[in-house]
């Protein structure tokens, strides 16, 4: 993993030559102009009263390189992170490592971002949604601990949104069960976060094992998605020749035919990043938006997420 090197919260590039130009070409990051214009958006920021935001460069960098370096989708996506963030406290809240029923969801590895072959190759994240027991766990627990493996990769990784990912969606466990904890107002949820909110920049969506369960949640999770990433969605059922055409076989680990290490080793190596970065998470909850002080309209989840009327919850025989 390029991880990233900052001296007195200043940026300082560790990225190799050809990963730069792809910055160049792909997110129109002008190395020149980099450092203005992170502080354009730091400037902007200390305007807003409404919003509690790190004003790092990294992170205020990483906004911009998933904006492809417009200003205004930038600030737009960063209200719309913090937002999401205050918004969803079932999700950004309690994130302590050392918890108990938290550690216990981390040790069943729900979501696995898996290390990198070669260095210019998408970030494959492996998730196994249907990994636990539906009897004692429920969808916010599996959301929590995706979202802090997301948080914490983007934190560290440099090279992350450059080279983007591909998702690599194991639903072969999934059952009804789980299916009916995963109604329309979460989804949606999850929806407007990964699209609106976070810098990601997904370039493949890839599911394989689908159960009779799976077309249940997934058309909802559809219906929800732009068209471009429609576009990306890529349905290989138990055919895993299928998936090495978009995924390379050598990336993957070696439970799925590939050569990548063991599912137990990466959980491993994930859940040693979380305990190392446990202060960042703590602290990191502090972050947010106070509608109270918003300028104009404060925004309620209505506004965010869509979510009036009443959702019928699912009818799953």
């Amino acid at each position: 993993m390029n991880c990233l090197s900052t001296m007195g919260g200043e940026y300082v590039c560790n990225l190799s030559p050809e990963l730069i130009q792809r910055a160049k070409d792909e997110l129109n990051e002008d190395p020149e102009r980099r450092a203005a214009d992170i502080q354009h958006i730091r400037d902007w920021l200390k305007k807003q009263p409404h919003i509690k935001a790190r004003t790092d460069d990294w992170t205020i960098l990483r906004f911009l390189r998933g904006c492809k370096f417009s200003l205004e989708k930038t600030k737009q996506k960063i209200d719309m992170f913090y937002t999401c963030k205050s918004m969803c406290p079932e999700w950004y809240t309690n994130r302590d490592p050392q918890d108990k029923r938290l550690r216990a969801i981390l040790e069943m590895g729900l979501a696995l971002p898996i290390p990198r072959v070669k260095e210019d190759q998408r970030q494959i994240i492996l998730g196994r949604p249907g990994h636990r027991d539906p009897n004692t766990t429920g969808f916010d627990d599996l959301a929590r601990a995706i979202i802090i493996l997301f948080d914490l990769l983007l934190e560290e990784d440099e090279t992350l949104i450059i080279r983007g990912v591909d998702l690599v969606l194991d639903a072969g466990e999934l059952n009804f069960q789980h299916a009916t904890q995963m109604s329309p107002p979460k989804i949606k949820m999850v929806s407007v976060l990964t699209q609106e909110g976070y810098p990601m920049r997904p370039k493949g969506l890839n599911y394989i094992n689908t159960p009779a369960a799976f077309d249940t949640v997934f058309n909802i999770f559809k219906s929800f998605m732009k068209e471009k990433m429609k576009k990306r969605i890529h349905i290989h059922g138990s055919d895993l020749e299928s998936l090495y055409k978009e995924v390379p076989k050598e990336c993957l680990p070696v439970e799925y035919g590939g050569t990548n290490g063991t599912i137990e080793e990466i959980k491993d190596y994930w859940i040693k990043r979380v305990d190392a970065r446990r202060d960042w998470l703590l602290e990191d909850e502090k972050y947010g938006v106070d509608e109270s002080k918003r300028p104009g309209k404060p925004k309620t989840t209505v506004d965010l997420f869509g979510i009036e009327g009443s959702f019928r919850k699912l009818n799953i025989d």
